[in-house]
């Protein structure tokens, strides 16, 4: 049992289990967009089958970045801790997880409906693809945001079969937060990406002006937050977690500067990890109590 455990940990880790607190609550958000409209309602089998897709597909993205940046994770000492370069997990085990992931997304979007089935594949190839970008684009901090994006959309798809504005609006904020504070994030490693040859908005520009398209992306992020609250007709609690939001993109933003790295992680993780429930939350519960 204990060696059980210590895998378990060790497969959670390798795909930053906790990080999917970023997409899970947009997820929702647009599952109960879709099912608080006429004609639809709340279904205990899609509802599952949501966050199946959720965590099989960001499992898959997170295993095969991991698989594919083994080498140079192996060569950044911030990194070379994790469970490939470390042994913990072998190359082939990160794979085998990779594709399991992969099929049991594959399978639980064909079992919603046939749009979500349809367009799986295209999800994947998003997410696993995110992967190699920065080889080539120091614009890969929003293809990350891009796979993220699609958890509202996805969802509202999930339950309605059909394309819509407003959960559009929210892929929308998810793009552009996760791409601005993922900029913030790679700021730990711009020299590193320079030495090898890999590419990111810091490791292309000055640490002022990556963090200056962060504070912009986020400018759009809060735009974005109130014009879905008003093409949504929100009330007072949208309206209660939008500001919640707004102030702690605000605040991770005033806890980082070029000079003085040492809150990025806070900035990241926990800052975001709670914005982004508490307004997925506020999204939620407006929809179902108002």
């Amino acid at each position: 049992m204990k060696k059980l455990l210590g895998r378990t940990h060790d497969y959670l880790s390798l795909i930053r289990f906790s990080h999917t607190i970023f997409a899970m609550p947009f997820a929702l958000a647009g599952y109960f967009i879709g099912a608080t409209r006429p004609g639809y309602g709340f279904t205990l089998k899609t509802f599952l089958l949501v966050l199946a897709c959720m965590v099989f597909a960001r499992s898959a993205a997170m295993g095969f970045n991991r698989w594919a940046d083994m080498y140079f994770d192996s060569l950044n000492p911030r990194t070379a801790v994790r469970e490939i370069p470390s042994g913990k997990i072998t190359p082939r085990q990160a794979l085998l997880f990779v594709t399991a992931s992969s099929l049991l997304f594959i399978l639980s979007a064909a079992l919603l409906n046939k749009l979500t089935f349809i367009l799986s594949p295209v999800a994947l190839i998003i997410v696993l693809g995110y992967s190699y970008t920065k080889r080539f684009t120091p614009l890969c901090h929003l293809v990350l945001g891009l796979g993220l994006s699609l958890a509202p959309i996805g969802a509202y798809l999930a339950v309605t079969g059909s394309f819509a504005l407003l959960p559009l609006l929210y892929s929308f904020i998810v793009l552009t937060w996760v791409s601005g504070f993922d900029i913030i994030y790679s700021l730990q490693d711009d020299q590193f990406d320079r030495d090898t040859g890999l590419y990111s908005i810091p490791a292309v520009m000055s640490r002022g002006k990556a963090l200056a398209i962060s504070v912009v992306l986020h400018l759009i992020t809060a735009a974005l937050v109130v014009v879905a609250g008003v093409y949504g007709q929100a009330g007072f609690i949208y309206w209660t977690g939008a500001a919640i939001f707004t102030g702690l993109l605000i605040f991770q933003h005033m806890i980082v500067r070029p000079d003085d790295l040492s809150r990025v992680n806070l900035a990241f993780g926990t800052t975001n990890g709670i914005s982004g429930v508490i307004f997925g939350l506020a999204v939620v519960l407006d929809l179902l109590l108002l």
